[in-house]
Protein backbone atom coordinates (compact mmCIF):
# COMPACT_ATOMS: atom_id res chain seq x y z
CA UNK A 1 0.00 0.00 0.00
CA UNK A 2 1.20 3.51 -0.75
CA UNK A 3 0.14 6.86 1.10
CA UNK A 4 -1.46 9.56 -1.43
CA UNK A 5 1.37 12.57 -2.16
CA UNK A 6 1.21 14.63 0.55
CA UNK A 7 -0.54 12.39 2.93
CA UNK A 8 0.79 12.34 6.33
CA UNK A 9 2.00 9.08 7.14
CA UNK A 10 1.17 8.37 10.97
CA UNK A 11 2.90 5.40 12.56
CA UNK A 12 1.95 4.01 15.99
CA UNK A 13 3.84 1.90 17.90
CA UNK A 14 2.47 -0.57 20.27
CA UNK A 15 3.33 -0.53 24.20
CA UNK A 16 3.18 -3.51 25.32
CA UNK A 17 3.49 -4.88 29.48
CA UNK A 18 3.45 -8.46 30.25
CA UNK A 19 3.20 -9.79 33.78
CA UNK A 20 6.79 -12.20 34.10
CA UNK A 21 7.46 -14.70 36.79
CA UNK A 22 10.99 -12.97 37.61
CA UNK A 23 11.26 -9.05 38.46
CA UNK A 24 12.09 -7.23 36.03
CA UNK A 25 15.65 -5.09 36.43
CA UNK A 26 15.16 -1.71 36.62
CA UNK A 27 18.96 -0.39 36.54
CA UNK A 28 21.97 -1.68 38.17
CA UNK A 29 24.16 -0.68 41.15
CA UNK A 30 27.52 -1.48 41.20
CA UNK A 31 26.82 -4.73 38.31
CA UNK A 32 24.29 -5.72 40.78
CA UNK A 33 21.09 -5.77 39.25
CA UNK A 34 18.35 -3.47 40.92
CA UNK A 35 14.67 -5.04 40.05
CA UNK A 36 11.39 -3.44 40.62
CA UNK A 37 10.24 -5.98 43.31
CA UNK A 38 14.11 -5.08 45.22
CA UNK A 39 12.42 -1.15 44.72
CA UNK A 40 9.56 -1.89 46.23
CA UNK A 41 10.84 -3.79 49.22
CA UNK A 42 13.26 -1.31 50.11
CA UNK A 43 10.49 1.23 50.22
CA UNK A 44 8.81 -1.22 52.36
CA UNK A 45 11.38 -1.33 54.61
CA UNK A 46 11.46 2.36 54.29
CA UNK A 47 7.93 3.02 55.06
CA UNK A 48 8.31 0.82 58.37
CA UNK A 49 11.62 2.25 59.93
CA UNK A 50 10.34 5.59 59.09
CA UNK A 51 6.69 4.92 61.29
CA UNK A 52 8.50 3.52 64.09
CA UNK A 53 10.96 5.94 64.57
CA UNK A 54 7.83 8.39 64.60
CA UNK A 55 6.18 6.44 66.77
CA UNK A 56 8.49 5.86 69.00
CA UNK A 57 9.42 9.95 69.35
CA UNK A 58 5.41 10.29 70.33
CA UNK A 59 4.76 7.75 73.20
CA UNK A 60 3.27 8.92 76.01
CA UNK A 61 2.40 7.39 79.09
CA UNK A 62 -1.10 7.87 78.57
CA UNK A 63 -1.92 6.54 74.87
CA UNK A 64 -3.92 8.78 72.79
CA UNK A 65 -4.53 8.89 68.68
CA UNK A 66 -1.99 6.72 66.64
CA UNK A 67 -0.49 4.93 70.10
CA UNK A 68 -3.85 3.73 71.38
CA UNK A 69 -4.76 2.27 67.60
CA UNK A 70 -1.16 0.62 67.73
CA UNK A 71 -1.37 -0.59 70.90
CA UNK A 72 -5.02 -2.08 70.31
CA UNK A 73 -3.87 -3.54 67.10
CA UNK A 74 -0.93 -5.10 69.25
CA UNK A 75 -3.03 -6.77 71.75
CA UNK A 76 -5.19 -8.43 69.42
CA UNK A 77 -2.05 -9.59 67.48
CA UNK A 78 -0.82 -10.73 70.80
CA UNK A 79 -3.98 -12.70 71.78
CA UNK A 80 -4.30 -14.41 68.29
CA UNK A 81 -0.39 -15.33 68.79
CA UNK A 82 -1.46 -16.95 72.37
CA UNK A 83 -3.66 -18.90 70.66
CA UNK A 84 -1.56 -19.83 67.86
CA UNK A 85 1.17 -20.87 70.52
CA UNK A 86 -0.72 -21.76 73.43
CA UNK A 87 1.73 -20.39 75.60
CA UNK A 88 2.81 -16.59 76.24
CA UNK A 89 6.52 -17.45 77.19
CA UNK A 90 7.08 -18.22 73.46
CA UNK A 91 4.49 -16.12 71.84
CA UNK A 92 6.78 -13.83 73.88
CA UNK A 93 9.69 -14.69 71.96
CA UNK A 94 8.35 -15.36 68.44
CA UNK A 95 5.69 -12.49 68.18
CA UNK A 96 8.60 -9.70 67.35
CA UNK A 97 9.36 -11.68 64.21
CA UNK A 98 6.41 -12.83 63.52
CA UNK A 99 4.80 -9.46 63.54
CA UNK A 100 7.73 -7.78 61.59
CA UNK A 101 7.10 -10.54 58.79
CA UNK A 102 3.16 -9.88 58.55
CA UNK A 103 3.77 -6.00 58.84
CA UNK A 104 6.96 -6.36 55.88
CA UNK A 105 4.47 -8.51 53.55
CA UNK A 106 1.27 -6.37 54.21
CA UNK A 107 3.17 -3.47 53.07
CA UNK A 108 4.88 -4.70 50.66
CA UNK A 109 1.85 -6.61 48.71
CA UNK A 110 -0.32 -3.11 49.17
CA UNK A 111 2.70 -0.55 47.82
CA UNK A 112 2.63 -3.19 44.76
CA UNK A 113 -1.16 -2.44 43.91
CA UNK A 114 -0.54 1.74 44.72
CA UNK A 115 -1.68 3.66 40.94
CA UNK A 116 1.77 4.11 40.23
CA UNK A 117 1.99 1.69 37.43
CA UNK A 118 2.16 4.62 34.59
CA UNK A 119 5.70 5.33 35.79
CA UNK A 120 8.17 3.10 34.82
CA UNK A 121 10.88 2.66 31.58
CA UNK A 122 10.19 1.65 27.76
CA UNK A 123 12.64 -0.98 26.66
CA UNK A 124 12.92 -1.99 23.14
CA UNK A 125 12.46 -5.46 21.87
CA UNK A 126 12.56 -7.35 18.95
CA UNK A 127 8.32 -7.19 19.71
CA UNK A 128 8.52 -3.15 19.63
CA UNK A 129 8.20 -1.16 23.07
CA UNK A 130 7.70 -2.57 26.47
CA UNK A 131 6.77 -1.12 29.86
CA UNK A 132 8.70 -1.89 33.10
CA UNK A 133 7.45 -0.67 35.98
CA UNK A 134 9.26 0.49 38.60
CA UNK A 135 6.95 -0.79 41.37
CA UNK A 136 6.06 -4.43 41.43
CA UNK A 137 5.19 -6.37 45.13
CA UNK A 138 8.13 -7.97 46.01
CA UNK A 139 5.81 -11.07 47.06
CA UNK A 140 5.51 -11.11 43.17
CA UNK A 141 8.89 -12.21 43.21
CA UNK A 142 9.67 -15.60 44.30
CA UNK A 143 13.08 -15.01 45.09
CA UNK A 144 11.60 -12.57 47.82
CA UNK A 145 9.53 -15.22 49.23
CA UNK A 146 11.84 -17.91 49.16
CA UNK A 147 14.37 -15.80 51.37
CA UNK A 148 11.57 -15.34 53.37
CA UNK A 149 10.58 -19.26 53.90
CA UNK A 150 14.17 -19.91 54.06
CA UNK A 151 14.27 -17.52 57.36
CA UNK A 152 11.54 -18.78 58.95
CA UNK A 153 12.08 -22.41 58.50
CA UNK A 154 15.99 -22.26 59.67
CA UNK A 155 15.00 -19.77 62.31
CA UNK A 156 12.15 -22.40 63.92
CA UNK A 157 15.37 -24.84 64.02
CA UNK A 158 17.39 -22.29 65.49
CA UNK A 159 14.77 -21.66 67.96
CA UNK A 160 14.40 -25.34 68.64
CA UNK A 161 17.49 -25.60 69.64
CA UNK A 162 17.70 -22.87 72.18
CA UNK A 163 14.45 -24.43 73.63
CA UNK A 164 14.96 -28.36 73.30
CA UNK A 165 18.69 -28.87 73.11
CA UNK A 166 20.82 -29.37 69.87
CA UNK A 167 20.64 -33.28 70.74
CA UNK A 168 17.24 -33.89 70.78
CA UNK A 169 16.64 -31.59 67.61
CA UNK A 170 19.36 -33.53 66.18
CA UNK A 171 17.35 -36.99 66.59
CA UNK A 172 14.34 -35.81 65.73
CA UNK A 173 15.72 -36.11 62.16
CA UNK A 174 18.40 -38.21 62.34
CA UNK A 175 16.88 -41.01 65.08
CA UNK A 176 19.95 -41.94 66.19
CA UNK A 177 18.89 -42.88 69.75
CA UNK A 178 16.22 -45.43 67.80
CA UNK A 179 18.43 -47.37 66.29
CA UNK A 180 20.62 -47.56 69.01
CA UNK A 181 18.30 -48.50 71.44
CA UNK A 182 17.75 -51.53 69.54
CA UNK A 183 20.14 -53.62 71.47
CA UNK A 184 19.11 -52.47 74.70
CA UNK A 185 16.16 -53.36 74.38
CA UNK A 186 15.83 -56.40 71.85
CA UNK A 187 15.86 -58.94 74.45
CA UNK A 188 12.65 -57.76 76.51
CA UNK A 189 10.68 -56.24 73.76
CA UNK A 190 11.68 -58.12 70.27
CA UNK A 191 9.13 -55.35 68.55
CA UNK A 192 11.82 -52.75 68.27
CA UNK A 193 13.10 -54.47 65.33
CA UNK A 194 10.49 -53.07 63.65
CA UNK A 195 9.11 -49.97 65.74
CA UNK A 196 13.38 -48.61 65.54
CA UNK A 197 13.77 -48.51 62.23
CA UNK A 198 10.01 -46.78 61.61
CA UNK A 199 11.09 -44.40 64.08
CA UNK A 200 14.40 -43.88 61.88
CA UNK A 201 12.42 -43.75 58.79
CA UNK A 202 9.69 -40.85 60.14
CA UNK A 203 12.73 -38.74 61.21
CA UNK A 204 13.71 -39.17 57.74
CA UNK A 205 10.62 -38.03 56.83
CA UNK A 206 11.18 -34.74 58.91
CA UNK A 207 13.50 -33.68 57.43
CA UNK A 208 12.25 -34.15 54.03
CA UNK A 209 9.21 -32.29 55.42
CA UNK A 210 10.93 -28.71 56.52
CA UNK A 211 12.46 -28.67 52.63
CA UNK A 212 8.58 -29.10 51.78
CA UNK A 213 7.67 -26.46 54.49
CA UNK A 214 10.15 -23.76 51.99
CA UNK A 215 8.66 -24.55 49.15
CA UNK A 216 4.74 -24.55 50.42
CA UNK A 217 5.32 -21.32 52.14
CA UNK A 218 7.30 -19.52 49.18
CA UNK A 219 5.21 -20.72 46.20
CA UNK A 220 1.94 -20.10 48.57
CA UNK A 221 2.58 -16.49 49.05
CA UNK A 222 4.05 -15.93 45.61
CA UNK A 223 1.34 -17.67 44.01
CA UNK A 224 -1.33 -15.41 45.09
CA UNK A 225 0.32 -12.37 45.15
CA UNK A 226 1.51 -12.81 41.24
CA UNK A 227 -1.89 -14.52 40.23
CA UNK A 228 -3.49 -11.27 41.66
CA UNK A 229 -1.08 -9.27 39.31
CA UNK A 230 -2.03 -10.88 36.49
CA UNK A 231 -6.37 -10.77 37.47
CA UNK A 232 -5.62 -7.01 37.60
CA UNK A 233 -3.80 -5.86 34.22
CA UNK A 234 -6.35 -8.54 32.69
CA UNK A 235 -9.23 -6.49 33.90
CA UNK A 236 -7.40 -3.37 32.98
CA UNK A 237 -6.89 -5.04 29.78
CA UNK A 238 -10.85 -4.97 29.36
CA UNK A 239 -11.53 -1.34 31.04
CA UNK A 240 -8.76 0.99 31.93
CA UNK A 241 -11.32 2.40 34.39
CA UNK A 242 -14.22 1.56 36.64
CA UNK A 243 -13.82 -2.49 36.32
CA UNK A 244 -10.35 -3.08 37.90
CA UNK A 245 -11.75 -1.05 40.81
CA UNK A 246 -13.47 -4.11 42.74
CA UNK A 247 -10.66 -6.41 42.01
CA UNK A 248 -8.85 -3.82 43.61
CA UNK A 249 -10.14 -4.02 46.58
CA UNK A 250 -9.85 -7.83 46.11
CA UNK A 251 -6.42 -7.77 46.30
CA UNK A 252 -5.90 -5.63 48.72
CA UNK A 253 -8.17 -7.88 51.31
CA UNK A 254 -6.23 -10.91 49.44
CA UNK A 255 -2.76 -9.41 50.34
CA UNK A 256 -3.46 -8.75 53.83
CA UNK A 257 -4.77 -12.90 54.19
CA UNK A 258 -1.70 -13.77 52.65
CA UNK A 259 0.08 -12.21 54.96
CA UNK A 260 -1.74 -13.14 58.07
CA UNK A 261 -1.48 -17.29 56.95
CA UNK A 262 2.59 -16.72 56.38
CA UNK A 263 2.73 -15.04 59.78
CA UNK A 264 0.72 -17.92 61.54
CA UNK A 265 2.79 -20.15 59.99
CA UNK A 266 5.76 -19.06 60.93
CA UNK A 267 4.01 -19.32 64.59
CA UNK A 268 3.08 -22.78 64.18
CA UNK A 269 6.63 -23.95 63.09
CA UNK A 270 8.45 -22.17 65.49
CA UNK A 271 5.70 -23.51 68.13
CA UNK A 272 6.57 -27.09 67.11
CA UNK A 273 10.34 -26.39 66.93
CA UNK A 274 10.50 -25.56 71.08
CA UNK A 275 8.28 -28.88 72.03
CA UNK A 276 9.88 -31.88 73.78
CA UNK A 277 7.95 -34.67 71.93
CA UNK A 278 10.83 -37.25 73.50
CA UNK A 279 9.47 -35.96 77.13
CA UNK A 280 5.92 -35.87 75.73
CA UNK A 281 6.00 -39.29 75.45
CA UNK A 282 7.55 -40.26 78.47
CA UNK A 283 4.88 -38.63 80.48
CA UNK A 284 2.42 -40.33 78.19
CA UNK A 285 3.84 -43.64 78.95
CA UNK A 286 4.12 -42.99 82.56
CA UNK A 287 0.57 -41.93 82.54
CA UNK A 288 -0.40 -45.37 81.21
Amino acid sequence: MTAAPGAAVVTTTEIKHESTLFAEPIGQLGGFPVTNALITSVATVIVIVAFTTILRRRLREIPSGIQNAFETILEEALSLCDQVTGSRAITAKVFPLAFSVFIFILINNWIGLLPLGGFGLLEKTSAGLSFVPFLRSGSADLNTTLALAVMAVIGANVFGIFSVGTWKLFNKYINLKALGGILKKIRHEPSVLVIAPVEFFVGILELIGEFAKIASLSFRLFGNVFAGEVLLAAMSAIFAYALPVPFMFLEIFVGAIQALIFAVLLLVYFTIAAQDHEGESRETAHAH
